[in-house]
């Protein structure tokens, strides 16, 4: 099943070149350059911008964990969902008219080439809450994966396909639809990425009866020896300004 799923993504690449263009020599070029500038919305609703694009991920209803957040409002070229689960994939009245990608598959948006990578959104296979799509796509010249709502163990086959990442965001709140800290912890040092930005916590936007996460600093104390930064709600990045060995974890704070 893996190996049809590694041929599917082959497959798509063609067909997603056919269906949304070949990008210029300029916007492939253009894509690869400057900086990049991430933006924590609430949960794991971020805006990255740099390379002529402006990526939005998973906006969300204000519900549950979500509840005491702004409803994202920013403005984007492209939304990418991992589910469509309200606190992760609702677009109704702000992004139905923006181009939205929300199926595994590899896509060719204005000279960026993205992955989406399905994987279950919960430890039982996906019975419960069906399929997380973790996406990864090359943004100013930095390689960002994006975990979404992943709940399941990095298979052989999805670190195949994902890399090594410059940036990973990654769930670690735990709840029965997303890694725990001590999954979140395994997935990290799967991948082994230069950056980690924690999402999908407990923050004091959560509705007291209401949301099953837990706060960040359980993932933190995990993490111990790991250099660890706080940046505001923002945090701006350039490729030669990554770390050359080792990683470090960026916190970034919803400004309530």
């Amino acid at each position: 099943m893996r190996r049809r799923q590694l041929l599917k993504y082959a497959s798509a690449t063609f067909v997603g070149s056919l269906g949304l263009g070949i990008a210029s020599n300029w916007q492939a070029v253009r894509a690869q350059s400057g900086s990049l500038t991430i933006k924590a919305l609430g949960h794991t609703c971020f805006l990255l911008s740099g390379g002529g694009l402006r990526v939005l991920t998973n906006p969300f209803r204000q519900i549950g964990c979500t509840a005491g957040y702004r409803v994202p409002a920013a403005e984007a070229d492209l939304v990418l969902l991992s589910s469509h689960l309200f606190d992760e994939g609702y677009v109704e009245g702000l992004y139905e008219n923006t181009q939205t990608l929300d199926e595994p598959g590899v896509y060719e948006v204005s000279g960026t080439t993205l992955q989406g990578i399905g994987m279950p959104h919960d430890r039982e296979g996906g019975r419960r809450f069906g399929t997380n799509t973790a996406w990864q796509w090359t943004q100013a010249g930095i390689k960002v994966v994006h975990m979404g709502g992943a709940a399941a163990e990095i298979s052989l086959e999805d670190k195949i396909l994902i890399g090594r990442p410059d940036v990973m965001l990654v769930p670690v709140g735990g709840g029965p639809k997303a890694y725990t800290p001590q999954d979140a912890v395994a997935a990290v040092r799967t991948l082994a990425p230069k950056v980690v930005i924690p999402t999908h916590y407990r923050t004091q936007a959560a509705a007291a009866d209401a949301c099953d996460l837990v706060a960040v600093d359980e993932f933190l104390s995990l993490m111990s020896g790991t250099p660890i930064s706080r940046s505001g709600d923002t945090l701006t990045l350039q490729a030669a300004n990554l770390p050359s060995s080792g990683m470090r974890i960026e916190v970034l704070s919803y400004p309530f």
